[in-house]
């Protein structure tokens, strides 16, 4: 059988031109492509998961962009931070009498003349950033061994040296296998010559050539995706993706466009011009797909758990909580039930299925002591999680919600541009008396919305855009947070001294495919359990609003959101009366020491 006449990893554009060329010379017309695939995309589709090609595609990160090839196949993974509207360029023309194509370029692949026969078409552009607050243990093990296979074989002296790196990759992950860079001469001979492509000498040499714009941290990587053939409805600002497409930067190219340049109209020239080729990469997409929380666990998701996996998980997981907490199980057992809540559901204004919790009863001492503890194993079960120190001084200087900035015609991002999922702790233990400018003013107003509402208004300078949200919010404060009310407030009442023992791989594997996999479950009553489960509910919701005056629609609702979650802890879609009891006796619980 004859091979493939290009390279799917490091000639992706051979591809995109050969199935264009096959498809013209078949007669159809190339007017009719803008908007929709000629056999490109299903090529890559077929090479990509039919044929087990995504694991060998390398990922783009800030480790990475040195060492990869441009105009190859990478994948990056991002959340969409803007979107910088819609571009125009010259998608076909005609070179005497051929037809070629200029579409996932950012350069023209063959000289067009002035007088040339064109076809203008249309992209999406997306500047999209690492998931902000994501964890280090998220990344995907392969993305470090595209930079190690690059580094071993660029640094390698002598014979045995080789022999010694072949015998190691060998026995590394198959996602780095030696089918990785099969096909690719170029890149290939130049790795085994020691040498790298000349754009990636400089910029080893020269770390301001691989620079961000200034408002992003160094070790993070923006990108600037171009989206072909896709419904505007299809994407969303915060949303999450995996792109997987050409990767083009060039750290050489000037920042303004010739004037003798004709492959783009400049629609976006405001917006391009500060996110320049050379310090921002650009990424032409074949194909994407939207990313939940539970895409960044390592281990596969265990398709069918049983009832006695999932409680063996939660009473481990319980432990753990209950013994970094001082043996409070009363605090551990709401711990579990916030890591689990999610917003399900939007009646009207409110949020269903969120359930933000407050720890009061802590000091600076205690704080730095079981509040770290239970960072940490926050940040060490969750892939996406930010701390906040609450100070006054904090609240008139941060910039919390994104802005557009209409100078760079660019959103200028927040602390509360965050994914879905997103779990925030807010340590207001630090927080002294202090007069609120009106910078910290608008701040406490927009963690408030974000706790109560679950939404975060962008500053669009004449007006605000309000942008639902999902974020866990957990607050640690001496006395019942005034600035921010959460749905649960539980003093805090340690017995001993907080323990955090290093846990195995697997048991935290378990752990966070726990609370990934259940957080997301469906929910519902069988039935036959509604009108007992409901009648039960309904009779104890009397009594109890009998017993106690102030109870009113609040509570209620928060009741009904712990019973299920408390469901959800134990794998079950269906409320039950046994979890509603454990829900009130918690409840009596909580209830006490609030004395």
């Amino acid at each position: 059988m004859v091979g493939l006449p290009f390279d799917c990893l490091a000639n992706p554009l051979g591809a995109v031109r050969l199935t264009f060329e096959k498809a013209v010379t078949s007669g159809t017309d190339p007017a009719t492509f803008d908007g929709r695939d000629w056999g490109a995309i299903d090529l890559f589709r077929e090479f990509l998961f039919d044929k087990g090609g995504l694991s060998k595609v390398p990922i783009l990160d800030h480790e990475n962009v040195r060492w990869i090839e441009p105009n190859s196949l990478v994948r990056f993974r991002g959340m969409v931070q803007d979107m910088l509207g819609n571009e125009f360029y010259v998608g076909a023309f005609k070179d005497g009498s051929t037809w070629r194509t200029n579409k996932f370029t950012d350069v023209a692949s063959f000289p067009m003349g002035s007088s040339s026969e064109v076809k203008v078409w249309e992209r999406r552009l997306l500047y999209c950033i690492p998931v902000p607050a994501q964890n280090s243990w998220t990344q995907a093990i392969h993305s470090e061994t595209v930079v190690n296979r690059y580094k071993n074989q660029t640094s390698q002296h002598g014979e045995k040296r080789h022999r010694e790196d072949d015998a190691a990759v060998d026995h590394m992950d198959s996602t780095a296998s030696e089918h990785e860079f099969q096909g690719s001469p170029p890149l290939s001979k130049k790795m085994c010559e020691g040498t790298l492509p000349s754009w990636t000498q400089e910029s080893a040499s020269n770390s301001s050539k691989l620079s961000m714009i200034p408002d992003f941290d160094q070790s993070s990587l923006p990108c600037l995706v171009k989206i072909y053939d896709l419904l505007e409805s299809d994407l969303k600002l915060n949303d999450v993706f995996d792109f997987v497409g050409v990767f083009t930067f060039n750290p050489e190219l000037a920042v303004h466009m010739d004037e003798s340049d004709e492959f783009s109209n400049g629609v976006c020239e405001d917006a391009l011009v500060h996110l320049p080729p050379s310090k921002v990469p650009r990424l032409h997409c074949f194909i994407h797909r939207k990313l939940g929380v539970h895409d960044f666990l390592h281990s596969p998701p265990i398709t069918e758990p049983t009832p006695h996996l999932v409680r063996g998980i939660r009473e481990s997981l319980l432990g753990h909580l209950t013994a970094i907490l001082g043996n409070d199980g009363v605090a551990a057992h709401c711990m579990v039930l916030h890591l689990l809540s999610k917003v399900h559901a939007r009646v009207d204004t409110v949020a269903v299925g969120k359930l933000s919790l407050n720890l009061t009863g802590f000091t600076k001492e205690s704080a730095s002591i079981f509040g770290n503890q239970l960072n940490l194993a926050i940040q060490n079960l969750l892939p996406f999680t930010r701390s906040i120190p609450l100070t006054v001084e904090y609240l008139n200087s941060a910039s919390i919600a994104p802005r557009k900035d209409y100078q760079t015609d660019r959103l200028v991002t927040g602390v509360l541009q965050l994914a879905e999922g997103t779990h925030l702790t807010i340590d207001e233990t630090q927080l002294k008396a202090g007069t609120l400018n009106s910078i910290g003013v608008e701040n406490v107003r927009l963690l408030k919305n974000l706790m109560e509402w679950q939404k975060v208004d962008y500053d669009f300078e004449y007006y605000k855009m309000e942008m639902t949200s999902d974020v866990q919010i957990l607050i640690f404060s001496e006395g019942k947070s005034n600035i921010l009310p959460a749905d649960l407030v539980l003093p805090f009442r340690p017995s001993a001294m907080s323990s955090c023992e290093n846990k195995g791989t697997e048991v935290l594997q378990a752990w966070r495919w726990y609370l990934t996999t259940l957080r997301s479950m469906p929910h519902s009553i069988e039935p036959e359990m509604q009108k007992i489960c409901l009648q039960a509910i309904e009779d104890d919701l009397v009594a109890a609003r009998q017993a106690n005056r102030s109870l009113g629609s609040q509570d209620f609702s928060r009741w009904l959101a712990m019973a299920r979650l408390m469901s959800a802890s134990f794998g079950e879609s269906c409320l039950s009366l046994e979890h509603w009891q454990m829900v009130k006796e918690l409840e009596r619980q909580r209830r006490e020491r609030l004395g």
